[in-house]
């Protein structure tokens, strides 16, 4: 935030002038790109709806092609470099080192016969290689239109895969909008994969609206593969909110998995209260 001040000769000068500095590196940060090796960035500025902007893009796509975008991230050091599925990390010997988290990550769409493949999110201090081919960049997409068109790809008749990472890519972005949509397909999503995995990303967000819908999957949902996927979801959430589930779940759940999961979690915990819990088992 800039507060206005009077200055002697020039204070509208300066002001103009942080203003303009922040604006550049607010648009720097919005249209961050990879670092790419083998290959070339082609750039297309959004000029109005993002989802049939990119549909026109990948129609005309002859062969299999990239295409990408910044995203604002969720706070916290992440770093998403490990796919290994058609997209290769260079092997420059050399990453930057951030002092600070980045705030932004890539969302990235392999298009294959004009349609979505795959969709993979990296982590901007990702060397990729682009295999000798060109890679489609957009900019200026905002959060709302990236989520929405994220969306799309949750739904029936999708492919299981497509579906889940377009679930991983979503909760990556910073806000509530994000945060909702994990609820609800976490809760409601018909399949076991995808509700497992939003359960997942609710932990890393934490919160009180996300570990009430991890409890509730524990207790609720019909398959048991999810409440066990429910239950490593809490030994992802900060210990000290964690580690007490874990031990209600081992010590009252009357599910036997449930309760066998959440123990195996709290021995990795390595947490004194979790000691102490099987040691009153044990006695």
């Amino acid at each position: 935030m800039i507060t206005r001040h009077r200055l002697e000769g020039g204070g509208s000068s300066l002001l103009l002038a942080a203003s303009l500095l922040l604006a550049v590196a607010a648009t720097s940060a919005a249209q961050e790109q990879p670092r790419l090796t083998n290959g070339r960035i082609e750039t297309h500025a959004v000029g109005g709806n993002f989802q049939r902007e990119f549909q026109a893009l990948a129609g005309k796509l002859a062969q299999p092609t990239w295409i990408g975008y910044t995203a604002p991230m969720i706070p916290g050091e992440r770093q998403m470099c490990d796919w290994n599925d058609g997209w290769r990390t260079s092997t420059l010997p050399v990453t930057p080192v951030h002092l600070e988290p980045p705030d932004v990550f890539f969302v990235m769409f392999r298009i294959e016969s004009g349609q979505v493949a795959r969709i993979r999110s990296y982590s901007v201090d990702c060397p990729l290689d682009a295999g000798g081919r060109s890679v489609h960049w957009f900019t200026n997409v905002t959060p709302a239109d990236s989520i929405a068109f994220l969306k799309t790809f949750v739904t029936a008749g999708q492919p299981v895969k497509v579906a889940d990472n377009a679930v991983s890519a979503i909760a990556m972005h910073e806000g509530n909008a994000a945060l909702d949509f994990l609820i609800a397909q976490a809760k409601d999503n018909a399949s076991t994969k995808v509700r497992g995995n939003a359960l997942f990303w609710l932990a890393q967000r934490a919160g009180q609206k996300a570990v009430g819908t991890i409890s509730a999957a524990i207790e609720d949902d019909p398959d048991t593969e999810v409440k066990k996927k429910a239950v490593f979801a809490l030994s992802q959430l900060p210990r000290d909110e964690g580690v007490p589930l874990l031990i209600q779940q081992a010590r009252t759940n009357k599910n036997a998995a449930v309760r066998k999961q959440a123990m195996f979690w709290l021995g990795q915990s390595k947490d004194p209260r979790a000691l102490k819990f099987f040691e009153e088992v044990l006695k």
